[in-house]
């Protein structure tokens, strides 16, 4: 029989309704697949933007955690709802899971997993998506800034002063190209002064370093069994699609299944098997409950229930 502290160790493990709804469900779903199952959780939907709420650092240790003692053999399921987050961590994450699983990782989306999270989705086999779920651009950002917003304005910037200036050489009589050089340095120039003199060169770097990233995880796991040739070209396509600015406008735009099939990833419907519909759905289900009805702000947790949960404090101010 066990004692009074064993019983009180057994009620903290067994959670709380939340979490024993939310464990069976991510249970089932790993029996029904014979798969390893980890829901990696964000709620930055129900609690904004508090630290450490997107994809950072400290998530390693959670995946750590709930990673050991794991059949490896088995491969995983990723389960993603995350905004994105820093691509340092992102490419940490990424390379851990790797080590653990090598390339037999499939994400599924059940809504969201925007930024970094699309390129962990990236990073995997394929990536199961249902007709309610989005991916979105990888374009990184400074201080919520598209990094290639400002490489585009600081090149536009440069082109019509360049232009203005030469015109104005070439029409040395000319009061009209003369001002209007002027005009444009004018209106360039306090945008310019803004920028840290080392902030264009850390935004192609940072473009550079996402976009490498991404190419080297689609080389080596989603195409891995398709044709150099064939595999260059749709690598190239969905990097163009994911990663320009240009094309995407927003670096909060929403990209459908459809879309996502439409630039070549390899996208599993999950309205083609109800059941794993039905039993994905409910562990999202489950979860969005957790994170609007507790403290808890991030979830990372696997199939026999092991979890590393984060929650937000509650603080009282004095009057």
């Amino acid at each position: 029989m066990p004692n009074w502290h064993e019983i009180g160790e057994e009620l903290k493990r067994a959670g709380s309704s939340f979490d024993v709804i939310r464990r069976g469900y991510i249970h089932s779903l790993s029996s029904y697949t014979g798969r390893n199952t980890i829901i990696y959780y964000s709620g930055w939907l129900q609690k904004g933007n508090i630290d450490g709420i997107a994809v950072n650092d400290a998530d390693k240790n959670g995946l750590m955690t709930v990673i050991h003692q794991l059949d490896r053999d088995k491969g995983l399921d990723l389960i993603l709802h995350t905004p994105g987050g820093d691509t340092a961590a992102t490419e940490s994450i990424v390379d851990y899971l790797h080590n653990m699983f090598g390339n037999n990782i499939r994400a599924i989306v059940p809504q969201l997993a925007m930024s970094a999270g699309t390129m962990i989705a990236c990073s995997c086999k394929e990536i199961i998506m249902g007709l309610q779920s989005s991916l979105g651009p990888i374009d990184p950002q400074f201080n919520g800034i598209p990094a290639h917003g400002l490489v585009e304005e600081f090149r536009r910037a440069h082109s019509e002063i360049k232009e203005a200036v030469a015109e104005a050489a070439a029409r040395p009589q000319s009061a009209e190209a003369a001002g209007n050089a002027q005009a444009k340095i004018a209106i360039w120039q306090p945008i310019i002064a803004k920028y840290n003199p080392t902030l264009i060169g850390e935004c192609e770097k940072a473009i550079d370093w996402s976009e490498k990233m991404v190419e080297n995880w689609l080389n080596r796991n989603m195409f891995s069994d398709v044709e150099k040739h064939e595999r260059t070209e749709k690598v190239r396509i969905i990097l163009k699609e994911l990663g320009d600015h240009s094309v995407n406008k927003a670096h909060a735009r929403h990209l459908s299944l459809r879309k996502c099939q439409d630039i070549g990833l390899k996208i599993i419907k999950l309205e083609d098997d109800n059941l794993l519909q039905d039993l994905v759905l409910s562990i999202h289900h489950s979860c969005i409950h957790t994170l609007a009805g507790t403290n808890a702000f991030k979830i990372i947790e696997n199939q026999n229930g092991i979890a590393f949960i984060q929650n937000a404090q509650n603080i009282v101010l004095p009057r």
